[in-house]
């Protein structure tokens, strides 16, 4: 069983501080306490998201987890593909260097895992027959 922490972006992190910072020193200023109480809520929500999304490779599935909002089991034998992956959709990817799997017939997601190599090379260990494209 080993985790994959993923991957913390700056392309992301940053909008979100300068969005969350300013609306909160914006409503702060204005003595607006409830709007900036709503906005730390807010902001310790996305603290709280990017800390605890993970991969966990576990045997014959792949693990998925961030924070109560995905919890995701795939079977590693119903990988089809692996790809690079910069797309900006919603995803539990916590950076935009992103990795596309491919499961099932018509299934996929997103993720960032921080150790991509090793991540992969866990799992084509487990299923040789996963297609790797990530140059």
């Amino acid at each position: 069983m080993t985790i994959y922490k993923s991957k913390i972006g700056y392309e992301l992190v940053i909008p979100i501080v300068l969005i969350l910072g300013t609306t909160f020193l914006f409503m702060a200023y204005q003595h607006i306490w409830p709007g900036a109480a709503v906005i730390l809520v807010t902001g310790l929500f996305v603290v709280h998201v990017f800390a605890t999304t993970f991969y966990q490779i576990d045997g014959k599935h792949v693990i998925i987890k961030s924070s109560f909002l995905v919890n995701k089991h795939i079977d590693i034998q119903a990988i089809r593909k692996i790809s690079k992956s910069n797309n900006f959709i919603s995803s539990p990817a916590t950076s935009l260097d992103r990795l596309e799997i491919l499961y099932n017939k018509f299934d996929t997601i997103l993720i960032s895992p921080h150790d991509k190599d090793g991540f992969i090379r866990e799992l084509k260990m487990i299923n040789p027959d996963i297609e790797i494209r990530v140059d």
